[in-house]
């Protein structure tokens, strides 16, 4: 698995969502708290109640390395579920990133931290810690649902959910159509078009015909 997962992370989430068939896309404006940053790693779900991070604590006690922390809520709302005390725990911990469908706070903290953390806001508004909330349950965020285990593929466009079943796949997938992408960037730069390339003017020139 340890492969696989880097073999996703470095190919990253625009090849692994097309190596998907187009699927498991986290259809959200994400904020890359660590510029530059790639990670893939199992699911480790923490699903809070509204408002409310107890649960990112409890799941602390269970983190493993590797894991991608996907913290949530029924409703996304700006509202710091991570802060820097919660992210230390998580990187001494071996997460590999935190996705956060909520807000962070201590941004300039987590950046020196130097986890990976995607999250849909910045926002100093703090969470309450009354409800459990609940462990290692499926979640819906930005459209993809997340289960656990499955694996979380994130970099600066963002991030796509793989099934776990499907990763091995979904990375061969991934690797080909990487190498004919790869294989065509020297015909572009020699100034051949991909109107040429795929077809594309030969199919424009017969649909105008017929």
């Amino acid at each position: 698995m340890t492969s696989t997962l880097e073999g996703l992370r470095d190919l990253g989430v625009a090849t692994a969502y097309e190596a998907s068939g187009r699927s498991g896309l986290v259809d959200a404006d994400l904020i890359q708290v660590l510029p530059g940053s790639r990670a893939a790693g199992p699911a480790r779900i923490a699903r809070c109640h509204q408002g409310d991070n107890r649960a990112v604590h409890a799941v602390m006690t269970v983190l493993q390395p590797g894991e991608v922390l996907v913290l949530a809520m029924p409703q996304p709302e700006p509202v710091a579920l991570v802060g820097a005390l919660l992210a230390t725990q998580a990187a001494v911990r071996g997460a590999a990133a935190v996705l956060v469908d909520a807000a962070v706070r201590d941004v300039d903290e987590l950046r020196e931290l130097g986890l990976p953390v995607w999250s849909r806001w910045v926002r100093v508004a703090g969470a309450s810690k009354e409800h459990r909330g609940r462990l290692d349950a499926s979640v819906e965020v930005g459209g993809a649902r997340i289960n656990p285990g499955d694996i979380v593929v994130l970099d600066s466009d963002g991030a796509v959910v793989v099934a776990s079943e499907n990763a091995d796949q979904v990375l061969a997938n991934a690797r080909q159509r990487h190498d004919r992408e790869a294989a065509m960037l020297p015909r572009l730069a020699a100034g051949e078009l991909s109107y040429d390339i795929h077809g594309l003017r030969a199919r424009d020139q017969h649909e105008a015909v017929g």
